[in-house]
């Protein structure tokens, strides 16, 4: 009898109480896991978010603060007279240009310029109004000199010497440094001219997303690209050395284009320049919510929403002054 008892009482199971225990600390264990796991993926998702939004800012920065330092850039010719800089009579204007024909594409001589707040070239090259925010243009040379070889058709390029220097478009099969218009002095180079105007409009890949966009002339026409995506706002001040030979900065409508008694207008006298940038998520991130102000500028820029955002600013030294 105790033997047949002892085999009964091993072969038996777990009662209903101990299950119940089992099961109860088993879904402690997996709730506190799947706690872990959902923690885990919120916070991976808002440090992506975080790193994406921070990317897009500093390469936007870096990317207008390298071509602030290029501004003004004019190959062998450092001298901004009009005798000194001039624009072939045979060269047109640019399809699509800021402007009157001609009129925007040659005035190499005003390196940087800008717009506050407001679209001037609604009319023309920029139709699609802007989504917020001021208007930069930067003018100036490519870096590397083109002393042979055949240049493009319909590109504008700077003939550049020390004593002068003339724009002019090229025709197909023109080669680098031959042919007309000729200029004066040496050593003799053909640069490839760049100009730009950065403005916020909407990303190529989503019509809801802004993005920092430039218009840049591209054989002979002004041809609107995306730069960086995510960029929500955009603002900008200059620096002029006034005549008390202090630095101050200014909106862009306090720099005006009256000629200074030294033959330059305010804008050729621009030495520096205060960016502000304004980065935004591609998505709204659930449970979290943006309330805040930013300063930019003469801006204040206030949200209410679910994206993440982030404030870049820099100062940029023009080094390209005369």
């Amino acid at each position: 009898m105790n033997t047949q008892r002892r085999k009964i009482l091993s072969n038996a199971g777990f009662s209903i109480v101990e299950m119940m225990i089992s099961i109860t600390v088993g879904l402690i264990i997996i709730a506190a896991l799947v706690g872990v796991l959902v923690s885990n993926t919120k916070s991976s998702k808002s440090n992506e978010r975080t790193s994406e939004l921070q990317e897009n800012g500093r390469y936007a920065l870096d990317h207008l603060r390298t071509q602030l330092r290029h501004a003004g850039f004019r190959g062998y010719t450092w001298g901004v007279k009009a005798e000194q800089l001039r624009v072939d009579a045979s060269t047109g204007g640019a399809t699509n240009e800021c402007g009157a024909s001609g009129s925007f594409i040659g005035n190499l001589r005003q390196s940087v310029w800008g717009a506050n707040d407001s679209n001037p070239f609604s009319a023309n090259c920029l139709s699609t109004a802007p989504l917020r925010g001021d208007l930069l243009v930067i003018r100036r040379v490519a870096g590397a000199p083109l002393k042979s070889g055949a240049l493009v058709g319909g590109n504008h390029y700077l003939r550049s010497t020390y004593t002068e220097a003339v724009m002019f478009a090229a025709t197909g099969g023109q080669l680098a440094i031959s042919g007309s218009p000729s200029v004066v002095g040496s050593p003799l180079a053909d640069y490839l001219v760049q100009e730009y105007v950065y403005y916020i409009g909407v990303a190529d890949a989503d019509s809801t997303m802004p993005a920092l966009r430039r218009l840049s002339l591209l054989a002979g026409s002004m041809v609107d690209e995306e730069v960086v995506p995510g960029i929500e706002h955009f603002q900008v001040q200059f620096s002029r050395l006034s005549t008390d030979l202090n630095s101050q900065y200014f909106d862009p409508d306090g720099i005006v284009g009256t000629a200074t008694a030294g033959g330059f207008t305010d804008w050729e006298e621009v030495v520096a320049v205060r960016l502000w940038l304004l980065s935004r998520n591609r998505q709204v991130e659930s449970g979290y919510a943006n309330t805040n102000s930013y300063q930019m500028g003469d801006v204040t820029y206030t949200v209410n929403d679910n994206f993440r955002r982030q404030l870049f600013t820099s100062v940029v030294q023009l080094r390209n002054t005369d």
